[in-house]
């Protein structure tokens, strides 16, 4: 699914939920991307209640001829999508700044995989901090949909932990090319993005001088995640 700058049209509105009822079905990224998208509407209810109204009218004429539960999944995914949008607006920004060395990035990244309920994309060059490492494994043992993009040459170091999460039924995926996958970026729920020079490795914890930025800006979590879509596409 593109990105469609704001304001959306109405006449916009069929095209987008029509790239989304493709397949009868809303994908998590699809799900990402409409709900930063219809956040941007915030100040045109009118425009969201279209919204609504026009997705309400298309699962109701996809029905006939199509598998009616995967039709109501979908029109449940949009409005989660729309709720989430029309979050309240009272609800703080989040910009904060951790700095190694130090246990403060470690500790933050931890709590935001132990807060997980839903999704944790994951995608950084290298894993071998025991204690992260259990966090993720915490996650996705309670049923969090665990994704890991990660450097094929790092996954093959001593002490890496990247090989365990995959056999303990993570879905990873490695690039394969000479170059780098050098990215540290994760994304939690759809709602928190971490990013920064921070490895999650045990020397960026005790001895590097790293930083760690958390975020919940609509825009960069958009961004992000359509990236990393791109590589979790390219790289499968």
């Amino acid at each position: 699914m593109g990105r469609i700058m704001s304001p959306i049209k109405r006449d916009e509105i069929d095209e987008i939920l029509l790239r989304t009822l493709d397949d009868q079905r809303l994908s998590r990224s699809e799900r990402q991307v409409l709900t930063a998208l219809l956040a941007e509407q915030r100040d045109t209810p009118d425009l969201l209640a279209y919204f609504r109204h026009r997705a309400f009218e298309m699962a109701r004429r996809q029905l006939p001829g199509s598998t009616p539960d995967k039709i109501l999944t979908w029109l449940e995914e949009v409005n989660k999508a729309l709720a989430q949008a029309q979050g309240p607006d009272e609800a703080p920004s989040l910009a904060e700044a951790h700095f190694s060395p130090g246990d403060r990035c470690r500790r933050r990244i931890t709590a935001l995989l132990d807060q997980t309920r839903d999704t944790a994309d994951i995608c950084v060059f290298t894993i071998t901090d025991d204690q992260i490492t259990r966090a993720i494994l915490g996650a996705h043992q309670r049923g969090v949909r665990v994704r890991i993009i990660s450097d094929d040459e790092k996954s093959l170091d001593r002490g890496s932990d990247v090989l365990e999460l995959d056999r303990a039924g993570i879905p990873v995926f490695l690039d394969r090319s000479e170059a780098h996958m050098h990215h540290k970026f994760a994304i939690f729920d759809g709602a928190f993005l971490v990013t920064g020079s921070y490895n999650w490795t045990r020397s960026a914890a005790t001895s590097n001088e790293e930083n760690l930025i958390v975020s919940n800006n609509r825009g960069l979590i958009r961004d992000f995640s359509e990236e990393f879509e791109k590589l979790w596409e390219a790289f499968q």
